[in-house]
């Protein structure tokens, strides 16, 4: 990968030099609709620069879905609350989706209206904005049900290149990767994330993006009514813009879809591990829907699990897809989907179907979880649930939330956050005992929508903007 890397870069140089033409820069940020050509591709400098600074990642960042690769959502060191108090609301272009991240003291959002925002974290007071083209309307998609689309996903920043990675659906239809200083707003790489392989009117990226190491890494599902002929999808970029696109799809006749929020979840190797939606195939040979899978960095399939009842959960639409794996201390994941199991499962043998180390009757789940020392918050259709790890593989259910209590929770010292997304209220509930602690309105989010914690700050997303939430 690293000469490949470094043959692309030569490769770039060289052209710039002799043509100038290839690796054309783009300047652009701020505002205007009209989408812009999804064909260069761009590269931001290899070292820092005056106007192109790296901000590092430190402790209060919140960099990516959950905060890390793992999906775990916990910061040990956070206060527990007594109150919640509004401190500022802003109101952006667009719903936001996405999980806010956090990096320098700049709450990073990305909107349905193609744009994503630089929000001083201590005002809100907006410090740069860049669209990066024109949302699609819903009513000219064959199915869906956010409208208008635009970037769904949650981003990613890499302290790397000092970019902030997005894909934006653009008017087309078609999907662009854009990568984003931090420190200016200017888009840095532009390119289609789009394969051959894909139509991309019925594909949707909902899914959390990931980063490791050099390469951005993105996952594709359905629109909502799963409609036309989609297939599960991961793509790999290069952090730079260069070289190929790497992609994996489903070997499934059409479905399969990857598109619960939290995204791949990344190991300390590298291998990336995705949840898989309800495929067409109701009986027969397993086709790798209604899964876990386990990849290589290379989008390389590694191992993979199914549930004994695969064919019949295709049949149901009660896919496991709905949440993401969250990767567990002793190598050991955990999946959960709509059917109402929990799974636990190795990760170095996933096991295949029916290969689960155990199964439990838990809740049917929709996000992403959290995880804090041997506690694992599950993001259940009727109240989050606590659930404990016991030594060896064992896992036993503890309190419940409030039904309404049910978006995808975070968790800060003894605290979880989580949204009744209909009702708008922001719920701080103690991790030990599901107790509440405090409530504030925030306005009503998506159902998908999760918090992010910051300091003694808590950002939330919601259909239109972002609400800060003070700690005290």
């Amino acid at each position: 990968m690293k000469e490949l890397m470094r043959r692309s870069g030569l490769l770039c140089l060289s052209l710039l030099l002799i043509a100038l033409v290839g690796c054309n820069v783009s300047s652009s940020s701020g505002g205007g609709n009209k989408p812009a050509p999804v064909t260069p591709i761009t590269a931001p400098p290899t070292t820092p620069t005056a106007t192109s600074t790296k901000t590092l990642a430190n402790s209060t960042d919140w960099t990516t879905y959950h905060r890390d690769n793992f999906r775990g959502g916990f910061v040990a060191n956070a206060p527990d609350p007594q109150h919640l108090t509004q401190t500022w609301k802003v109101h952006l272009d667009g719903a936001v989706y996405a999980e806010p991240l956090v990096v320098g003291g700049r709450v990073l959002v990305a909107t349905e209206g193609d744009s994503l925002y630089a929000l001083d974290m201590k005002t809100g007071q907006v410090q740069w904005r860049t669209n990066v083209g024109t949302p699609v309307p819903q009513s000219t998609l064959p199915c869906g049900d956010i409208d208008p689309l635009g970037i769904t996903g949650t981003p990613v920043y890499d302290p790397a290149t000092g970019l902030v990675f997005a894909v934006a659906e653009i008017q087309g239809p078609a999907h662009i990767l854009v990568g984003v200083d931090v420190n200016t707003g200017k888009v840095r790489v532009r390119r289609s994330a789009d394969i051959p392989a894909m139509e991309p009117s019925v594909h949707q990226q909902r899914a959390a993006l990931a980063l490791w190491k050099n390469m951005v890494y993105v996952a594709y599902g359905g629109l909502d009514g799963d409609c036309g002929n989609y297939h599960g999808t991961v793509i790999a970029s290069q952090t730079n813009g260069s070289g190929p696109l790497l992609s994996y799809q489903l070997p499934t006749p059409r479905e399969g879809g990857i598109w619960a929020t939290s995204g791949p979840a990344i190991d300390s190797n590298g291998n990336i591990y995705v949840a898989v939606g309800n495929g067409e195939t109701t009986s027969g040979n397993w086709d790798y829907t209604d899964s876990v899978l386990k990849l290589s960095p290379t989008l390389k399939l590694e191992d993979a699990f199914a549930p004994d009842q695969w064919a019949q959960d295709n049949a149901g639409d009660q896919d496991l897809g709905s949440m993401g794996p969250l990767l567990l201390p002793g190598g050991l994941v955990y999946a959960n989907g709509k059917t109402g199991l929990g799974y636990l499962l190795h990760a170095d043998k996933l096991g295949g179907v029916g290969g689960q180390a155990l199964v439990k009757q838990v809740c049917r789940a929709f996000g992403g979880a959290a995880l804090s020392g041997t506690q694992i918050f599950v993001p259940c259709t009727d109240g989050i649930r606590q659930l404990l790890l016991g030594s060896g593989v064992n896992l036993a259910l503890g309190w419940q939330a409030p039904s309404n209590v049910s978006s995808s929770p975070i968790v800060g010292g003894h605290t979880v956050y989580s949204l009744d997304p209909n009702g708008g209220t922001l719920y701080a509930l103690n991790s030990d005992t599901g107790a509440v602690r405090a409530t504030i309105q925030v306005g009503s989010a998506s159902r998908f929508a999760s918090p992010t914690l910051s300091g003694n700050e808590v950002f939330v997303g919601t259909y239109s903007g972002v609400v800060a939430v003070s700690i005290s």
